[in-house]
């Protein structure tokens, strides 16, 4: 299988994570901002990645949207299972997913690109990578005014979050589900940004903890990050 992603893109973490779960072996191929339209949009319609093709016998040749590259990987190898067994379970972690999908992913890109324009900007500061957050910032709306907007949002969503797995070690179900899984990624570029860090610990030792359950390398700015101190997740 092939997953054509953005390298840094946590919507395409949170499809590597599902074929890491899965134990499914596939490459990735990295596509530039913008242009990556050219591969895409033929193969899906859509102009968003991750894109995943199968490139086998009898399976759809391109899947777009990481919640549908959840189903097909579901339907395609069924376990270790991603979909809890009680059906309103399923729907509880489907509903946190979507919630996830759309409102939690979009203020963490609203904030996590703001840091690297400004204090993260020593992350990477090459002409290539300034030129990528400037297009992004300009084709999302990120400013001062959006970025406080989404602040305001992650803080209710971190603070929801931390209760869920306060409770135990996963969202739903007692098990790892979808909702996990969107958690992990969707919130893994704040690892970046020390002052998420220091104030929610308990949110980065699960991304890390469900990060090694599916054997997935850790998000920068945790891959330094040792086990020691952090309650590992049971599986």
């Amino acid at each position: 299988m092939l997953l054509l992603q953005f390298s840094t893109s946590h919507y395409c973490r949170k499809a590597r994570l599902a074929l890491g779960y899965k134990g499914i072996s596939y490459q990735t191929e990295n596509l530039t901002p913008g242009l990556h339209i050219l591969r895409v949009k033929s193969l899906t319609g859509l102009t968003t990645l991750p894109v995943l093709l199968p490139q086998i016998v009898g399976q759809p040749q391109a899947i777009g949207d990481s919640t549908e590259i959840f189903k097909f990987l579901e339907s395609y190898q069924p376990e270790p299972t991603l979909f809890l067994p009680n059906s309103e379970q399923q729907a509880q972690a489907a509903m946190l997913e979507d919630w996830l999908d759309e409102s939690v992913g979009t203020a963490t890109r609203f904030v996590y690109y703001q840091f690297r324009a400004g204090e993260g900007k020593d992350i990477d500061p090459s002409l290539f990578s300034q030129m990528v957050i400037k297009v992004v910032r300009q084709q999302y709306g990120i400013n001062d005014t959006t970025v406080e907007l989404a602040k305001k949002r992650l803080a209710h969503a971190l603070l929801l979050l931390s209760m869920y797995w306060q409770k135990g070690d996963y969202l739903v179900g007692g098990r790892l589900s979808i909702a996990d899984l969107a958690a992990a990624a969707l919130l893994s570029p704040l690892a970046l940004i020390p002052d998420y860090r220091q104030a929610y610990p308990q949110i980065f030792a699960r991304i890390i903890n469900i990060h090694q359950l599916c054997g997935e390398p850790l998000p920068p700015g945790l891959e330094d990050v040792g086990a020691q101190g952090l309650r590992p997740i049971r599986s």
